[in-house]
């Protein structure tokens, strides 16, 4: 099964993709997961990945898209992979189209996770906090000013993209104000599991 999980910051992408990925036995990729391991293992996208970070400049589609390539080809990506975070353009989707074509392949359906966003911040805020009490790191990006910014990139990148997968009848919305038990059985269902 190869699924693409969308909705905002702090909608809940990330835990629903990580339950998703444990029933179905197949990965839950990120992108930021997927630079961070190619740029450790010194691969040739990760050395270009390097080198781009290191100006202090966003990684390049290409890059991106070419670090997807090659972490969906591994072996334990074969039965599926679940994407939290990609793509987050329109430009990246299209181009993971032709990925999926040249590998003489598809997407099984797109889910997203549809959220009010005054509840957001809430969301955002009891993570840092979990995360605090826990003795985790708190994610640098979970605060007011932070989210403000991340929602105003995903109303303008990444939010187009659910009409272009309804588009493409592969869009699959369920309600991500639910709880967390109930919105993974909502996926399941969604996904016919």
């Amino acid at each position: 099964m190869k699924v693409i999980m969308l909705g905002p910051p702090g909608a809940g992408k990330g835990t629903q993709a990580s339950r998703l990925a444990a029933r179905l036995g197949i990965p839950q990729l990120s992108t930021g997961d997927m630079l961070r391991t190619a740029t450790e293992k010194g691969t040739p996208i990760g050395l270009a990945a390097r080198e781009v970070m290191a100006r202090g400049e966003l990684v390049s589609d290409a890059i991106v898209i070419d670090c997807v390539r090659e972490r969906i080809a591994e072996p334990d990506a074969a039965a599926g992979f679940i994407l939290d975070g990609f793509p987050r353009t329109l430009g990246q989707a299209v181009a993971f189209d032709a990925v999926l074509a040249a590998a003489n392949t598809k997407l099984d359906a797109v889910l997203e996770l549809k959220v009010v966003e005054a509840a957001l911040l809430d969301r955002v805020i009891l993570r840092a906090c979990e995360a605090k009490a826990a003795g985790q790191p708190v994610r640098a990006d979970d605060n007011a000013a932070a989210l403000k910014v991340r929602l105003d990139a995903y109303r303008r990148q990444t939010e187009p993209l659910a009409q272009y997968y309804r588009d493409a009848s592969l869009l699959r919305t369920v309600d991500g104000m639910l709880p967390v038990d109930r919105i993974t059985t909502r996926l399941l269902i969604e996904l016919q599991l």
